[in-house]
């Protein structure tokens, strides 16, 4: 609106074409040291769930080309895997848009916890006192030969193939299903210490938020 030179007032429409137009962006919530240590928590939780996911398939799939079901640790290992790296990666979503409920998070970070040491149990019961330097370091082809072959490798009636039997194959495998041990444990270790994260982050955005503000200066 300009009527500085005018002799009557009028209105004229100005458009300014040397302002530059606002960019959309991302941008990573402001939520200080915590903030980006949930932000590294996820991304090692990410990796290694992938890692999981890509060491029990393939497991998996040698064991069904030889004909065979898989023993239930592999599968129980590969279900809760997959099931967590879908919430991971909702839940880092959530939080880029500021969208995530702290403590629901907390506590389902818990119960994802819970059910990663199960498998990691599981896992990890023959393997605790098992030497895989010991076996015979033979190809993972003898998993469809002769391993798979005696009916001592798995059921008359199913066809399950034992998990006590399978870790105890051969050299590569028994250090393969190591890792896949080692690498639950971790997933242990990240998903409490994310846990804990989760609960800071609550109590801070808490103490943050206006409606705290405004409570506390009415009582003072």
């Amino acid at each position: 609106v300009r009527t500085a030179t005018k002799t009557r007032p009028s209105l004229e429409l100005v458009t300014d074409f040397s302002t530059p137009k606002p960019k959309m962006g991302f941008k990573t919530p402001q939520l200080g040291a915590l903030g980006v240590t949930f932000t590294v928590m996820r991304t090692c939780q990410f990796v290694v769930l992938i890692s999981i996911i890509g060491l029990c398939a393939n497991f998996i799939g040698e064991i069904a080309t030889a004909e065979r079901e898989s023993p239930a640790e592999l599968v129980g290992a590969l279900t809760v895997s997959v099931t967590a790296v879908i919430y991971v990666v909702i839940s880092y979503i959530l939080y880029y848009d500021n969208m995530l409920p702290w403590l629901f998070t907390a506590i389902l970070d818990g119960g994802l916890l819970i059910a990663s040491i199960v498998v990691a149990a599981l896992i990890g019961k023959p393997l605790s006192m098992l030497n895989c330097a010991a076996l015979p370091a033979q190809t993972n082809a003898s998993l469809t030969t002769t391993a798979l072959s005696t009916g001592v490798r798995a059921t008359a009636i199913t066809k399950t193939l034992s998990y006590f039997t399978f870790v105890a194959v051969d050299k590569p495998t028994c250090f393969e299903i190591k890792a896949v041990w080692g690498l639950a444990i971790s997933l242990c270790v990240l998903l409490a210490f994310s846990s804990l994260v989760c609960v800071g982050l609550w109590q801070r955005v808490r103490r943050e938020s206006p409606s705290t503000a405004t409570t506390k200066d009415i009582e003072g």
